[in-house]
């Protein structure tokens, strides 16, 4: 089953995540196939905190993706703020 989540990156206490579709079997940071956009809880100042492609998203859902719960809190946080 292909599932949209993060995967971890950045450095130690840095954290940046990026929002991925990956096989459900792969490791957290393991292959993917495609990213998707990605998140960054310690953006400061003009940096962005979270960027989503919502045209790969709606297709890869349509295709039967699934969400993890933090990515559809995300993604409904992207919507509000659009």
């Amino acid at each position: 089953m292909v599932v949209i989540r993060l995967a971890r990156g950045g450095a130690k206490k840095r954290p940046f995540f990026s929002i991925v579709a990956a096989d459900s079997r792969n490791r957290r940071d393991g292959r993917f196939i495609e990213r998707v956009g990605f998140y960054n809880p310690v953006a400061s100042g003009a940096e962005q905190t979270l960027v989503v492609n919502t045209e790969r998203l709606t297709y890869w859902q349509q295709n039967g993706a699934q969400l993890s719960p933090t990515v559809a809190r995300l993604v409904k946080q992207a919507a509000a703020a659009a």
